[in-house]
């Protein structure tokens, strides 16, 4: 079995493990059970296909399913719309397109503007990978200063895993890092070549304790919106409200932006953080070519 399939077996069954049969409307059958979860005769039966067929997916022998049979897959399985965005990555036939992303991807200047208008309040924007390509001035003082990262370092994953500060800073870590892994784990099955991706799953296996359990869970995840909560050293406790929106023209990059409520204490407090770290007129960027990352 080739990674391809064993990641389709591993989604499979980590999905199916984590529904009764209750849950699924299907009544006992007295048969005891040696795992949790659906069986695969059960999960075929709820699907309308054969044990035999359902078997050969869940083992990477059956290739490239109609349309009809993934959507009665996420059905059967109780999948969310980012679990059924996974599936069908996973049993699509690889393209050139998805077999390796273009070259580095660049922030347009208007995007550039975007951010240097919401100066109130945190913003960047995340490509590939969840690279961080650019960010406004509160982004870099509410997170961390990812222009004075090395360009390959400038990771939205990478800060909450493998910055200690992150942990200091960040309120439910271990929430807000489980779900950035689940983004990497969605962003995996579209672009199962991409080596860069590869690279940074690597090192996050090797210097995170908690990513390996995280990555095998299988979770997939697309940022959407939510709430965040930070610690900031100099102002105290920052609430946001998040949403996130894929830029106009290109896929690939989201626009991300931490919203306040107007007169609160988190409004006061960024108010008061601008002025103290303002250093001139206008937020600083870097420059498009500096931002690009591969």
């Amino acid at each position: 079995m080739d990674d391809r399939s064993r990641e389709l077996a591993d989604f499979l069954r980590t999905r199916r493990a984590r529904i009764t049969p209750d849950r699924a409307g299907l009544p006992a059958d007295g048969r005891p059970r040696r795992v949790p979860g659906l069986r695969r005769d059960e999960v075929a039966r709820l699907a309308g296909v054969s044990t035999e067929y359902y078997t050969r997916l869940e083992q990477g022998r059956a290739h490239h399913p109609s349309l009809e049979v993934v959507e009665a897959l996420a059905r059967s399985l109780r999948l969310d719309p980012s679990e059924r965005e996974h599936l069908t990555d996973l049993l699509a036939r690889p393209t050139p397109v998805r077999r390796a992303p273009a070259g580095p991807q660049r922030v347009r200047p208007g995007l550039h503007l975007m951010l240097q208008t919401l100066d109130h309040v945190p913003a960047f924007i995340l490509g590939r990978r969840t690279d961080i390509l650019a960010s406004n001035r509160l982004a870099r003082e509410v997170l961390t200063d990812f222009d004075a990262l090395p360009a390959p370092h400038r990771n939205l994953a990478r800060y909450y895993l493998l910055d200690p500060e992150a942990r200091r800073r960040v309120d439910e870590w271990e929430r807000i890092a489980a779900e950035t892994v689940a983004i990497l784990r969605l962003a995996a099955g579209r672009y199962p070549h991409d080596r860069q991706l590869a690279d940074l799953v690597g090192e996050l296996t090797l210097k995170s304790v908690e990513f390996s359990g995280w990555w095998n869970d299988h979770r997939v995840l697309r940022r959407t919106h939510g709430g965040k909560r930070y610690h900031h050293p100099l102002v105290g406790e920052l609430h946001f409200s998040y949403e996130s929106f894929q830029v106009p023209g290109d896929a690939e990059q989201t626009l991300c932006v931490y919203n306040v409520e107007p007169g609160s204490g988190t409004a006061q407090a960024l108010s008061l953080l601008n002025s103290w770290t303002a250093s001139g007129s206008q937020p600083h960027f870097a420059s498009p070519d500096a931002a690009d990352i591969p």
